[in-house]
């Protein structure tokens, strides 16, 4: 089995597919990600592919997400910068400002702030060791590798989401938004996030997937993009 994950309000959506292409899967809703944690370093998940930056420069851009924003074309925007190191541990978006203001002059994004409990919770997880089978991905670049093309439409519109499952029909037979994507506390964008990074942990396991970047930060982190 492997995972894929997103974040959502106050928690994670976590959809577990088999690692065979199979049909069995599960879509939840976690507070936090210990129990995933546990069961990839008990085996009992291949592979998990989450939607959350893993490694942090010191400063200036990781080379992952400039060439995300390259590869993915027209939905660049939806690849913001992952903040510095030094601005984990923030309460402000003040504080953020400041901190990120004084490594590069500018200020932090509100994006990124919105989710950096998100990725302060993932950094304390994380382990090079622990990096051989949990990956980061960033959802747009799974469609595009998987349609073969940029998504044309937000996500977040009728449109949008209609091509997001036709994509995924490629990989998942019977992905269905109505009968299958109602979990409370999710949004049917944080599910399709989930569907496109299980796919993506799917071909990290077999050793079909693209890398971007791999620079590697001051904990020894590779910081790179999988599809």
């Amino acid at each position: 089995m492997v995972a894929g994950i997103d974040g959502c309000a106050g928690g994670w959506v976590v959809v577990t597919v088999e690692a065979d292409g199979g049909g069995s899967r599960s879509i939840r809703r976690v507070d936090n990600l210990t129990g995933v944690v546990a069961d990839l370093d008990r085996g009992r998940l291949g592979a998990v592919a989450i939607v959350i930056p893993i490694g942090l420069p010191e400063k200036g851009s990781r080379r992952c997400d400039l060439a995300a924003r390259k590869l993915i074309g027209p939905r660049r925007n939806s690849v913001f910068s992952a903040p510095f190191r030094s601005v984990l541990g923030a309460l402000t978006y003040e504080d953020a400002a400041i901190r990120c203001r004084a490594v590069s002059g500018k200020s932090l994004t509100l994006q990124a702030f919105g989710i950096l409990p998100k990725i302060a919770e993932v950094d304390r997880l994380m382990t090079p060791d622990r990096q051989r089978h949990l990956v980061e991905v960033h959802p747009e670049v799974s469609f595009t590798v998987l349609a073969g093309a940029p998504m044309s439409h937000n996500k977040a519109s009728p449109d949008g989401r209609a091509e997001r499952l036709l994509a995924l029909g490629g990989a998942f037979s019977d992905v269905d938004l109505d009968a299958q994507m109602r979990v409370r506390g999710t949004s049917p964008d944080d599910i399709l996030d989930a569907f496109a990074a299980a796919w993506s942990a799917r071909r990290w396991l077999a050793g079909r997937h693209i890398q971007l970047g791999g620079d590697v930060d001051s904990r020894g982190l590779r910081m790179e993009m999988i599809a």
